[in-house]
């Protein structure tokens, strides 16, 4: 242990320079409070850090930092980011990968990340936020955890989620922003978590908003990648037409690295980042536009002024005929598919113990919208035959950006606020990443959402990466906040 830093004392916002710097060195891994894949893993392969003495100090196991460590270790179980959080286990882990010889260390090598608690791990309880299934454990890992268990991943614990991801509130985990508001949901505790530096990356599901959402309202970037591009066996779906499998990071390039240890792959390999002058967008308000509260309408004002300033070619555009500009019918689609869909899937645990669901759950299996095998049949047709439209609008542009949220996060965690602008690209199976780059009113962070056409999730990832540099640096948002509390 050649140096002694404090912990925090150094911020990494990337884990490729983490790795770079880690391993042909032996610095004490508890140096470093990393946010941030990137740079942990430049820093990381280059030195030779041992991943137990960095864990140890992260959670105050360490006597030289035990104080500091204690401190952030007892806050994260405070706000609730974590459902369950079991020290010694993390410590196991550490100890098991830094056994692992350098030359068979995956891409993920030694990566806290936290796994919403609907998706099975094999070593830590899988709950639901549900009475039901108090103290379960599948003994298995979903197949989205056992693929970054395998690229090398640390799975750090299970964060918080609302009921089945049903219900629109549920645990008190609080925005680290502003504690008197939500962070959204479902995906709550992922969000928190990213946001308020406990792990670069978290795993979250949206059947709504529940990817999209919660990283607008704790401003953080995220993932929805194209339906079934991501496995959810071993995950409890609420939609199986719409629930989505994706991901929380402090950059893009976290999100691309997680996206191809997941194996997410286009047909083809997206041509090199065109530049900004050479790139179009797209701008869709969506039907729901009258929802959009003053801070959501200034941040795509803002997007587009801050684009074209770029010379990126900026275009409004409304979504074609076949799609229509009636938010009711298309509300009414998705509540048909979702309903009818969710009736089947929670049947199960009706039959276990109706009298410990929530009753939007009840209401659901027992069809108290009246909803017909031929309207479900109708509906979801209708919606299938919106997806191909949607993929020849967004082959004429570079990507579509569209809104993420209604607005700031609510007051209150009795409302994990609407998502309202996100079940539409949800219902299409585009792939969506939010840009965290707004503020709003009350300096709470606003993002937009940034899409592309089925299964060319690379080529988002590509054009975020390119856009996302001008959006941030002069949108309003900062990324360093929580770093500055720290």
């Amino acid at each position: 242990m050649p140096f002694s830093f404090p912990l925090y004392t150094v911020f990494i916002s990337h884990t490729r320079l983490f790795h770079s710097l880690y391993t042909p060195f032996s610095f004490p891994l508890y140096a470093f409070f990393i946010p941030s894949i990137c740079l942990f893993h430049s820093l990381y392969m280059p030195f030779s850090f041992p991943l137990y003495a960095f864990f140890c100090s992260l959670i105050g196991l360490d006597e030289n930092i035990r104080g500091q460590a204690v401190t952030k270790f007892n806050t994260w179980k405070q706000i609730l980011i974590c459902l369950f959080l079991d020290d010694k286990h993390v410590l196991e882990q550490a100890r098991a990968l830094d056994k692992v010889p350098a030359e068979k260390r995956g891409p993920l090598h030694g990566v806290a990340i936290g796994i919403k608690d609907v998706m099975e791990t094999k070593d830590m309880p899988t709950q639901y936020q549900s009475p039901l299934y108090k103290g379960f454990q599948s003994g298995g890992d979903a197949a989205i955890v056992a693929v970054l268990r395998a690229a090398g991943a640390l799975i750090f614990g299970k964060t918080t989620t609302t009921e089945f991801t049903v219900t629109n509130a549920g645990p008190n985990t609080t925005n680290p922003h502003d504690p008197n508001r939500t962070p959204g949901g479902s995906s709550c505790g992922s969000a928190a978590a990213v946001a308020d530096l406990q792990v670069p990356i978290a795993l979250g599901a949206q059947t709504g908003g529940s990817l999209i959402r919660p990283a607008s309202f704790t401003g953080v970037f995220a993932m929805k990648p194209t339906h079934n591009a991501v496995s959810a066996e071993g995950s409890k779906v609420f939609s199986p037409t719409f629930d989505t499998l994706g991901f929380f990071s402090r950059s893009v390039e976290d999100l691309k690295l997680i996206a191809d240890a997941l194996a997410i792959k286009d047909d083809t390999t997206p041509p090199p980042q065109p530049s900004l002058e050479k790139t179009t967008v797209a701008l869709v308000r969506t039907p729901l536009w009258s929802r959009a509260g003053p801070g959501t309408v200034a941040a795509m004002e803002k997007a587009a002024k801050i684009l074209q300033s770029h010379g990126v070619k900026v275009e409004e555009v409304s979504l074609p005929e076949e799609i229509g500009n009636d938010a009711a019918s298309l509300k009414r689609i998705h509540k048909v598919v979702m309903a009818s869909e969710a009736g089947v899937v929670f049947l199960k645990e009706y039959e276990m113990n109706k009298t410990e669901l929530a009753s939007e759950i009840r209401q659901m299996v027992e069809n108290c919208g009246n909803y017909t095998h031929a309207e479900r049949l109708k509906a979801a047709d209708k919606l299938a035959s919106m997806r191909p439209v949607i993929d020849r609008l967004a082959s004429d542009y570079s990507v579509i950006l569209a809104p993420s949220v209604v607005d700031e996060a609510p007051v209150g965690l009795n409302d994990m606020g609407s998502a309202a602008f996100n079940t539409i690209w949800t219902g299409f199976h585009t792939p969506v990443i939010n840009i965290p780059a707004f503020a709003g009113a009350h300096d709470m962070p606003i993002g937009i959402s940034l899409v592309a056409g089925r299964f060319r999730d690379q080529h988002l990832l590509s054009i975020s990466a390119l856009l996302s540099r001008p959006l941030m640096a002069e949108g309003g948002w900062k990324m360093d906040k929580m770093e500055a509390k720290i």
